[in-house]
């Protein structure tokens, strides 16, 4: 599918403010609880000014994709997946990648030639020029480019992932001394490449936490849903948490509706229905 650049314009920092009390003499009482920074919970105008303002995605400091901010042309940008569609497929070999990559090619609707390959600590990616004069569509360009990613298994391991399901086994992750900002960016990185069915959908925020000794990361979303001409939209609130197990490396997630509200622009301004 030819998408056009990714517009995350990171406008709107939540800051974190820490603090807590002493011991409260139960060493233990807290070890199944989430704990995540002490921060003022945004309300729902606030959410709806955000969710409704058409130059805001994600908070500042939001781990944007490469491509979104250095590709200027039109493009397509996928994970190369198992037979089966269902998770990313991940190597650590080049040459295994490659070969992969290419099998991937020639068997997409819409192909192109290689470019050129490049590679960090968490993908190998392979750039091709894609051809679409065959392509049916409004296509502005007879080519654009393509970028097909696999991860490094020293990285991220997705495979018995489910990538319909918002909930459950999300992969292997590996840490290291910043594994918090390693899961911060497995989460956020994750969000740029889901789709979900709704009018508009924003970052309101993303925080860090603790599950016992495991690291969380939480997403707190707005979604605009489109309840007919004649109807107010529907405002969701949702968390999206992924959870990395502090032993296995194992990452699961767990995503929520917390609460639900009416909404409308009147007059280009946003505003809770009654």
């Amino acid at each position: 599918m030819k998408i056009s650049n990714l517009s995350l314009l990171p406008v709107l920092l939540i800051a974190a403010a820490c603090g807590g009390s002493g011991a409260s003499g139960d060493d233990n009482s807290l070890d199944n609880k989430v704990l995540e920074p002490i921060i003022q919970a945004p309300t729902d105008v606030e959410i709806l000014a955000l969710a409704y303002d058409p130059e805001y995605f994600v908070p500042a400091g939001f781990f944007v994709d490469e491509r979104a901010e250095t590709t200027t042309r039109s493009y397509s940008l996928h994970h190369v997946l198992d037979a089966s569609n269902s998770f990313e497929m991940c190597t650590n070999d080049l040459v295994e990648a490659q070969a992969w990559e290419q099998a991937d090619n020639d068997s997409r609707a819409v192909s192109g030639y290689y470019v050129t390959s490049i590679e960090n600590d968490r993908y190998f990616e392979f750039v091709r020029e894609l051809d679409y004069t065959q392509d049916l569509g409004n296509i502005t360009e007879p080519t654009s480019p393509g970028y097909a990613r696999i991860f490094k298994c020293d990285y991220a391991d997705r495979n018995g992932v489910d990538r319909d399901l918002l909930d459950g086994y999300s992969g292997m992750l590996s840490a290291d001394a910043a594994a918090a900002q390693r899961l911060r960016e497995f989460t956020e990185y994750l969000w740029q490449f889901r789709f979900f069915n709704v009018q508009r959908k924003v970052v309101v925020e993303s925080n860090g936490g603790r599950l016992g000794n495991d690291l969380t990361h939480t997403l707190l979303l707005a979604f605009v849903v489109n309840q007919g001409s004649d109807r107010c939209d529907r405002v969701d609130v949702n968390e999206w948490r992924f959870t990395r197990n502090a032993t296995t490396g194992e990452v699961s997630r767990d995503f929520e509706t917390i609460r639900s509200f009416e909404a409308q622009l009147a007059a280009g301004t946003p505003q809770i229905c009654d």
